[in-house]
């Protein structure tokens, strides 16, 4: 099975109950259709880089799954149908992608550097 991320970017006229319930509606389709979720990420309501639609802010979500290909089209037909979806994007992940995630959830980039006088105690 390949490793996948997607984005989706939800319209800010949504209530924080409404986002949450319209992102485990797509948490419910990739796990009905054999995916595995290996992380979730709200990121929350964010500043658009442009207006889509005459918005400027937009909730933000990510997910990492795993999941044959043929989910992803299942997926996004449904996120395309959804009026409360203003855009997403799914990635393939390569080893690299993935190496680097694991990385990140395990914390290895939230460390701070030791100062070289603690380390001479």
């Amino acid at each position: 099975m390949q490793q996948y991320e997607i984005v989706i970017v939800l319209t800010p006229l949504l209530s924080t109950e409404t986002a949450a319930e319209a992102i485990a509606k797509y948490s419910k389709v990739l796990t009905d259709n054999g995916a595995e979720i290996v992380q979730e990420d709200n990121w929350g309501l964010k500043k658009l880089a442009y207006p889509i639609q005459k918005k400027t802010t937009g909730y933000y979500h990510l997910t990492e799954f795993r999941a044959p290909g043929e989910v992803i089209n299942k997926v996004e037909v449904e996120l395309r149908r959804d009026e409360r979806v203003l855009r997403f994007l799914t990635i393939a992940l390569d080893k690299h992608a993935v190496a680097y995630n694991e990385k990140k959830r395990s914390g290895a980039f939230n460390k701070k550097p030791v100062a070289k006088a603690e380390e001479s105690k």
